[in-house]
């Protein structure tokens, strides 16, 4: 055990240093050897010092360092320099000094690593995931769980100054299914029962407002058994929050306020609040999903009325057996090749579009094999719509109104990112507001919850919510940032009786109702205050703010997306006497 203990940081030295004698500890970056003197740069995650082994100035220190390997961690005792002129490192907060070595302590040594921890070297994702803790040594990486960190730290602060209480809820919960599967734990006590792993703290949040808390905020794992994609994992970090005797406008301006600080913390960019706010029909209309990127134009036009007047069969027969017909105008795109609007026209196919219709806009009208099947009136009318002028492109899907909102929802980014519309530097806030209530599962025969069964219908709306049940609006909200959802909350149900109006339109008998969510439906009686709340995907918000693609760069330790962890080997096999003890026994799988 060395005696050296660290008295500064790799990352703090500066030249009012010079002369002093310090003790540095980390993690050996890079040696090199220049006739006789050694040079290593010693690294922690605060950053990087440059220390020197001369045999002039110490020899054992010297003979001993030849030794050092990357990655080995060491202790070094020594005396700061000044650089000499022309050779400091502008690209080091340390680069004007030096650190002149004469103790040296080995404290421990490494095997070569399986990949470069210096280096910029692509490297397979299922190697960074089963060697997590040589990843997280990256600087990237670190500088990634450190800008997590603040944000972190500022909605702490944030939230503690708007005077809400930071309160723990439960993981051992009970099953409520409801969307995604809930992750089951077997009790060892109570053999035969299960808890559940919480999707959210839905249920406890409420029953903290209904305590009297006021203000609660949570920074939380949440678990849901779904199939992973590129931003989503089997656990996941929410920023919660909810709110006593409040509407929708209290908890927007609350979370405006805390984007509006982080960006200013985090980012040193100044957001302007109040957000823009879009209607659920609106955005579906003009974007073609709930969650539109408004960081550039092009927005959808409906020309179901104009088609019905063709002579196009294809546009006729659909706008005549209530289908649409809905376009976009790429604006100067008239110069894409016929192969190119092949490749859009493929690019649709994989959201149910059967085609992708076009006209190029010239000086002379539209042009198209299917022009001929407009009058001229027609052609006049469908430039009008779109705005359209000579070297535009218009394109257009005709389906049903699902195919034909996510067809060229995502035809649109696509071609705003081929041509350049969106700018990566500019971060676009909007509220999306008065989702439908419920939909119609068709497969099922029954009505789900757009949001969650406990969001409250627009008290103006209780009136229609069994005749007209579609058009209810909900209470709810959603932060979209840059085209993906950030988070999205709603005003709650707090009197019993609406609630059990909405359990009956899900189809949730009285029965069922009281066995998923007795607790909750008997607080309600108890004098619950109306109340709301929201959760932000935390995970999400640093993947966007960093400019990364993927959750699992902002995760310390993620899983793969087969729901896997290449480090630890999990989820693995149990030992049979641990299934016993649980009163469990498997089937082995086919």
């Amino acid at each position: 055990m060395t005696d050296l203990i660290r008295t500064h940081t790799c990352g703090q030295l500066r030249i009012k240093d010079a002369g002093s004698e310090v003790v540095l500890s980390g993690w050996v970056d890079t040696r090199r050897d220049h006739g006789g003197v050694i040079f290593i740069d010693l690294r922690d995650r605060y950053g990087k010092s440059q220390i020197v082994f001369n045999p002039e100035y110490n020899t054992e220190a010297h003979e001993k360092a030849s030794s050092l390997r990357s990655e080995y961690v060491i202790a070094v005792k020594g005396k700061v320099s000044e650089r000499p002129e022309g050779m400091t490192n502008p690209d080091l907060d340390t680069g004007e000094i030096e650190l002149f070595v004469y103790e040296l302590a080995i404290l421990n040594t490494s095997e070569t690593t399986p990949f470069e921890i210096t280096s910029n070297t692509e490297v397979s994702t299922e190697l960074r995931l089963k060697y997590r803790y040589l990843d997280l040594r990256r600087t990237v990486m670190q500088k990634n769980m450190m800008f997590r960190h603040k944000i972190c730290q500022v909605a702490r602060r944030y939230f503690d100054r708007k005077e809400f209480v930071d309160i723990e809820t439960p993981f051992l919960t009970k099953s409520t299914p409801e969307g995604a599967r809930d992750y089951l734990v077997p009790s060892r006590i109570n053999k035969g029962q299960f808890y559940a792993l919480p999707q959210s703290p839905q249920l406890f949040k409420q029953l903290l407002m209904v305590s009297g808390m006021d203000r609660y905020y949570q920074i939380v794992k949440c678990f849901r058994d779904e199939d992973l994609r590129a931003q989503r994992q089997p656990e996941f970090t929410q920023l919660d929050l909810e709110m006593s005797f409040v509407n929708e406008d209290d908890i927007i301006t609350i979370i405006e306020g805390l984007m509006v600080e982080i960006f200013r913390e985090i980012q040193g960019k100044e957001l302007h609040a109040p957000f823009k706010r879009l209607s659920y029909r609106d955005a579906m209309n003009l974007y073609g999903c709930d969650a539109p990127d408004l960081r550039f134009g092009m927005t959808i036009k409906d020309i179901t009325d104009i088609a019905e007047k063709s002579e196009f069969k294809v546009f006729h027969s659909i706008a005549r057996s209530g289908g649409q017909v809905r376009g976009i105008n790429a604006t100067g795109c008239a110069k894409f090749s016929r192969k190119e609007i092949d490749g859009l026209t493929s690019f649709v196919n994989q959201f149910g579009a059967k085609g992708l219709a076009w006209f190029k806009v010239d000086d002379s009208g539209l042009t198209s094999q299917i022009t001929k099947f407009f009058s001229s009136e027609l052609q006049c009318d469908i430039k009008e719509r779109f705005n359209a002028v000579s070297g535009d492109l218009l394109l257009f899907v005709a389906d049903t109104e699902s195919v034909v909102s996510q067809s060229l929802s995502q035809l649109r980014i696509n071609i705003g990112k081929q041509i350049g519309l969106i700018n990566d530097e500019e971060f676009n806030f909007t509220w999306v507001i008065d989702f439908p209530l419920l939909a119609y599962n068709e497969e099922a025969g029954r009505y789900d919850s757009l949001h969650h069964p406990f969001t409250s219908p627009h008290q103006e709306d209780l009136t229609i919510l069994e005749e007209r049940t579609l058009d209810v609006r909900a209470r709810a909200y959603d932060l979209v940032l840059n085209g993906i959802e950030l988070g999205g909350g709603s005003i709650r149900i707090h009197r019993p009786d609406v609630q059990k109006r909405i359990f009956s339109l899900l189809n949730i008998d009285d029965v069922t109702a009281q066995k998923r969510f007795g607790f909750l439906l008997e607080a309600l009686k108890y004098g619950a205050p109306p109340h709301g709340g929201i959760a932000l995907g935390l995970d999400r918000m640093v993947t966007i703010l960093l400019g990364l693609d993927d959750i699992r760069e902002v995760i310390a330790f993620p899983k793969t997306q087969k729901a896997t962890c290449l480090m630890v080997d999990a989820p693995s096999e149990v030992d049979d006497n641990q299934l016993k003890e649980l009163g469990l026994s498997l089937r082995k799988p086919d």
